[in-house]
């Protein structure tokens, strides 16, 4: 998938956030052209992840309590 197609797929989430290219979410830091897309459902996480030489990936996290209330503490 493209970062476009990765932005488009969790604009439909009611709960998402826009970071910038190198934010840190368990550890990893996402890359991709900004602004990178994170959305929360319920107590998980979905964001892009991409693999360079690969491509771009969702991924779901289902236990991500910690890394929400990082996201909620952003906006703020």
């Amino acid at each position: 998938m493209s970062f476009q197609e990765a932005r488009e797929y969790l604009a439909k989430y009611p709960e998402k956030y826009d970071v910038e290219p190198g934010y840190k979410i368990f550890e990893v830091r996402l890359i991709g052209v900004p602004p990178i897309r994170v959305a929360v459902d319920g107590d998980a996480v979905l964001f892009p992840f991409t693999k360079p030489c690969h491509g771009t990936f969702l991924i779901r996290v289902p236990e991500g309590r910690e890394e929400i209330e990082k996201l909620r503490s952003r906006k703020k």
